[in-house]
């Protein structure tokens, strides 16, 4: 296949769909890839680098006349005229809002990929543009919200007193939104965040913040993955709490997007008036009409009061490097999947050379749900709304083991035993009559051991259960150490006179040597993982 990577058609885009790793890697598919001259200067991609990768450098008509055109930007009016019949572009379309862009790209009979409709499904992670860029934007809307700050994020104790943290608000925990949480974390912050997705709890309090929640039932997440719209109680509800931790909040970082839709108004000027002296807000859906009233696209803005509405759209391209290596590489998944299609496709084919010379130079699989999904347009028709593709993050609802009427219910599981907390209570209350009969009719020593023990098992599971998510690699190597002073008292009872004490103490090295070395193993694959690789 041709592939072609123009120059971006807005000079203020400096993200390119190619860098020169990403070159490498589809040459290595066999593709030939076209390269339009200056086109990854923005990114710090010169075109020395381009042809090392082995890319050729071409003119801007050469490169649209590619089989395949990759860009970041929606192709303008004049460059479908330049595209011939029967070629592909893949790129940020927009599709539910630029109607008028599907209708050229059925005209001159150009398959459009939009690269921002593609749905949410773990198969289509590799391919999805729009997590890849909000990653960065969440990342950098703390660091620009960090310098209009002013301040310093974490808190200092020093011989002059102590300062305390920035408190930071962040207002969706989609990838942005968690990027961002993380972001303010680890620079020391308070951080809170909200979504109405109440599923996306843990994966917050995971990352060390606060998760605000709500007596209100807010109604959760669409069908599509994304957050769904609220009734009038939960928007009320919603309301109220915005209003309330923007004006405690030092930083407020929002990211509430419904694709094909107006971002919703979430923080109205009243709060913004009522907001700290200093305080900064970066609305990241400020492109799409903004979440917080008084935001200007690509403005920033001092209120009254002296708070600072940042409306920056392109943070992700304020890290053009990162940014055009992580969307470069969802371009390649891109053709991957297309050039697997394409060979499934022709395997199945009686004459794919005939295909290849009616103008097709590429084979797409519409029965594929991805595929169909970025489709726009094919074959001079639009095919924009793709069908729609259920893939809710929320969990299954537990089926009714009751069954209907007149039949007998069904036999309860292991599972539902630990999750039924009557069940639960009295499986504990059992065990605890047995222990205290037990322990009544036990030797001294026994009954003083099994009550080390038992205070052991309660301080060590509150213990544990309150560690945080990001100390569970260091919490390991703790439990390593326990397993070697459980290791050092067995050997020394290998020598017992007693059989079943040296039986017992055998299997004790045995289990804590398996945990040692286990979790050492797993710690160092883990830490692996931070490690910069070496070039």
């Amino acid at each position: 296949m041709l592939i072609g990577i123009p120059c971006e058609p807005r000079e203020a885009q400096a993200i390119v769909a190619a860098t020169p790793a990403t070159v490498t890697a589809l040459r290595k598919q066999g593709h030939e890839v076209l390269v339009e001259r200056g086109a990854g200067e923005r990114a710090s991609c010169p075109d020395v680098a381009y042809a090392e990768a082995g890319a050729r450098l071409a003119d801007r008509a050469e490169v649209l006349a590619a089989d395949l055109v990759l860009q970041v930007d929606a192709p303008a009016t004049e460059q479908l005229d330049a595209m011939r019949r029967g070629g592909a572009v893949a790129s940020l379309m927009a599709p539910a809002r630029t109607p008028e862009l599907l209708d050229a790209l059925a005209a001159h009979g150009v398959t459009g990929l939009a690269m921002d409709a593609v749905p949410r499904l773990s198969r289509a992670q590799s391919l999805d543009v729009l997590s890849s860029m909000a990653n960065l934007a969440g990342y950098r809307a703390v660091i620009e919200a960090a310098h209009d700050y002013g301040g310093m994020l974490a808190g200092q104790v020093t011989a002059a007193g102590t300062t305390p943290p920035a408190t930071v608000f962040v207002v969706g925990a989609g990838v942005a939104g968690l990027a961002a949480i993380g972001a303010a974390q680890s620079l020391g912050a308070q951080v809170r965040a909200f979504d109405v997705r109440p599923e996306v709890a843990e994966q917050v309090e995971s990352m060390g913040a606060t998760f605000v929640s709500l007596e209100v039932e807010v109604g959760g997440g669409r069908s599509d993955g994304y957050a769904g719209e609220l009734t009038e109680d939960a928007e009320r509800a919603t309301q109220e709490l915005y209003a309330q931790e923007a004006m405690t909040a030092d930083i407020v970082i929002t990211t509430a997007l419904i694709p094909g839709r107006p971002a919703p108004r979430l923080i109205d000027a009243g709060t913004v008036a009522a907001m700290r002296l200093g305080s900064v807000v970066v609305d990241l859906a400020a492109a799409n009409g903004g979440n917080v009233e008084g935001t200007v696209a690509d403005e920033r803005v001092v209120t009254d009061g002296g708070v600072t509405l940042l409306g920056w759209t392109d943070l992700a391209g304020r890290m053009p490097a990162q940014a055009s290596q992580l969307f470069g590489t969802n371009m390649v998944n891109l053709v991957t999947l297309l050039a697997a299609d394409a060979d499934a496709d022709a395997g199945a084919a009686a004459d794919v050379d005939a295909a290849a010379d009616a103008g097709l130079p590429l084979v797409l699989d519409l029965d594929d749900q991805v595929l169909r999904a970025m489709t726009v347009a094919h074959d001079g028709e639009v095919l924009w709304p793709p069908p729609q593709v259920a893939v809710s993050a929320a969990p299954a609802p537990a089926p009714d083991r009751g069954g209907a009427a007149g039949e007998p219910a069904a036999r309860h599981t292991p599972e539902d035993l630990v999750r039924d907390p009557r069940r639960r209570r009295a499986v504990v209350l059992t065990l605890a009559v047995l222990a205290a009969v037990g322990a009544a009719f036990a030797p001294d020593e026994l009954r003083m051991h099994l009550t080390v023990f038992a205070l052991a098992v309660i301080a060590g599971y509150y213990v544990i259960s309150h560690v945080t998510h990001a100390l569970h690699t260091p919490l390991m190597s703790v439990t390593n150490a326990i397993s070697g002073i459980i290791c050092v008292g067995a050997i020394l009872q290998v020598g017992s006179s007693s059989t079943w004490v040296t039986a017992l103490a055998l299997v004790g090295i045995t289990v804590a040597s398996i945990n040692i070395f286990g979790g050492f193993t797993v710690t160092h694959r883990m830490l692996g993982m931070f490690r910069r690789a070496e070039s």
